[in-house]
């Protein structure tokens, strides 16, 4: 059989390009003006150009040269595939875009930075790339230790940041800390998306009928699952529906104005695809 290779679109490129310049910006308008390194290869070259001053971007070329040897030695050539144009194509980025400082509140610095820094990573994730870096060892010590990566890149990334206190004092140390923070929720928002939704499990003793046909007739995607009751030990059904953040009060509503007794039970939905979502 023939192997079937996926030729990447333009659009690819595009997003990947643009990923990649966004972790720039964060790098060059945010972090670095203020020397506050918050974790991986362009955080070492933060400190690298703080206490000897070479050349941000060269520090990245060569701590990313040295992980794709890594990777070329320990993980092989699918892993090289995945990490290499990313990790070179990262310094040309840094050393092309322009580096200034736009806010004179480091606080600000920092929020914007971190915002920028889970927008440009999620981005690489969504596509399934990267740009390389302290991202490898994680990997190589998850192949011969077994040990989660994301545990990994969280202790270097958390000893890049530590390392703060000893070249420009607690508040960049303080000013990483807080803004691994930022970096972290805004690439939970971004990986799921900011419109959440309800899945709500319905049952009624009694109407379950009449809260069935109400949800056929006003809503879309409802699911009937056959359950047994705890206590009665009864064969029952239960309604379950995933409606938007806006239809949800109105919902509960129209339940409890059929059977005021029914049991209902909401949980938080990141995202749904499919359906009247379509994405």
């Amino acid at each position: 059989m023939k192997n079937i290779k996926h030729k990447h679109t333009w659009q690819y490129w595009l997003f990947f390009l643009a990923g990649l310049e966004i972790i720039t910006i964060a790098i060059n308008f945010f972090y670095a003006p203020i020397n506050v390194a918050a974790g991986g290869s362009t955080g070492i070259s933060i400190l690298v150009d703080a206490v000897w001053g070479i050349n941000r971007s060269i520090t990245v070329f060569i701590v990313n040269l040295i992980m794709l040897i890594l990777a070329v030695i320990f993980l092989g050539k699918e892993t090289l595939k995945k990490v290499t144009l990313g990790s070179m194509l990262l310094p040309v980025l840094m050393a092309v875009t322009p580096s200034m400082k736009l806010t004179t509140n480091n606080m600000l610095a920092v929020i914007y930075g971190g915002v920028l820094m889970g927008i440009g990573v999620s981005m690489l994730y969504r596509i399934n790339a990267s740009s390389g870096g302290t991202t490898i060892p994680p990997l190589i010590i998850k192949k011969y230790f077994y040990i989660d990566p994301a545990m990994s890149l969280m202790a270097i990334d958390m000893t890049i940041i530590v390392l703060n206190l000893f070249v420009d004092g607690t508040e960049a140390f303080l000013l990483a800390a807080f803004s691994q923070v930022i970096t972290t929720i805004t690439m939970r928002y971004t990986e799921t998306g900011f419109d959440k939704k309800y899945q709500v499990r319905i049952m009624s003793n009694n109407k379950l009928d009449q809260v069935r046909d109400m949800l056929q007739n006003d809503y879309e995607g409802l699911t009937v699952f056959n359950v047994v009751g705890g206590y009665t030990d009864k064969d029952k059904q239960q309604l379950v529906i995933v409606v938007d953040t806006n239809e949800y009060g109105q919902l509960v509503a129209k339940i409890r104005e059929i059977d005021n007794e029914a049991f209902i039970v909401t949980e938080n939905v990141a995202k749904v695809h499919g359906g009247k979502w379509q994405i």
